[in-house]
């Protein structure tokens, strides 16, 4: 052993923060951010914009937060300690929206926005009055956007239906202004196919079909895992990249919770 008396503190990990809604059940939103995060070796901090009483059968209900306590929360994370990248999930009205999208656009980190239009169970999670908000204010200061193929016929009306219109879809959402545009295709029929691109290059991936039904808080997932590699200095390419294997394994060791969907496993790679 050295000499210890100077040695300086340990240096301090990475740091992204998550905007959305809490998951009661600790399958999706802020629980699974924090719970990806972690996992990651990211240290991660979180705004809550919404309380959703949730449990593995559906959500039962959604209380907003007020813009004030939104605003509150991003002001004393990021003027006192930073972050490295932010993800947005859940925000359920135009004003949430618009306070997010005012503090972020003033932020220089990397935002990845999930546009969280509706859960897993087919429950709507953001006003139809607040799509117009999230297309016009929050998509222009989004680094990625991770729409899957339903939020993409939400934002643009580009209904995909093949592989063939992905990159057509893609086109759509840049247009709305992010620098990246990964669109999901895990509900194409066939294998699931992923596509980002910048509207210059193009990166496919592609990921085995896992047949496991417990998949709760996979797009939160896959946005923070994202996050979480931008924050450790990954370019978009390599930090979706990693973002995928990363998920892919959580939603193979996926566990039954309740009597519905159970969700995918944040600790498979210590289990």
């Amino acid at each position: 052993m050295g000499d210890m008396t100077d040695s300086a503190s340990p240096m301090s990990p990475a740091r992204v923060l998550t905007v959305a809604g809490s998951d009661s059940g600790g399958g999706a939103g802020i629980q699974a951010d924090l719970k990806t995060m972690l996992a990651l070796g990211v240290h991660g901090m979180s705004v809550i914009a919404a309380v959703t009483a949730q449990n593995s059968i559906g959500v039962q209900g959604y209380w907003e937060l007020p813009p004030e306590a939104v605003r509150a929360q991003l002001d004393s994370v990021l003027g006192d300690i930073g972050a490295q990248a932010v993800k947005t999930g859940m925000l359920a009205s135009p004003a949430l929206v618009e306070t997010v999208a005012e503090a972020l656009g003033a932020y220089a980190a990397p935002v990845v926005v999930d546009p969280v239009g509706v859960s897993k169970h087919g429950d709507a999670l953001l006003a139809p009055e607040a799509v117009q908000t999230v297309r016009a204010r929050l998509m222009p200061v989004a680094t990625v956007v991770t729409p899957n193929l339903w939020e993409v016929e939400q934002l643009t009306s580009v209904k995909v239906e093949d592989e063939d219109d992905l990159r057509r879809a893609a086109d759509a959402v840049l247009a709305l202004g992010p620098r990246w545009a990964l669109i999901k295709g895990g509900h194409l029929p066939g294998a699931p196919v992923d596509l980002l691109t910048d509207g210059v290059t193009e990166h496919r991936f592609t990921a085995e079909r896992h047949d496991n039904r417990h998949t709760h808080g996979t797009g939160c997932t896959l946005a923070s895992a994202i996050a979480s590699y931008l924050a450790l200095g990954e370019d978009v390419p390599g930090a979706v990249g990693k973002a995928k294997e990363y998920v892919t394994g959580a939603i193979a060791h996926g566990f039954p919770l309740g009597a519905g969907i159970g969700p995918v496993d944040h600790a498979w790679r210590w289990r």
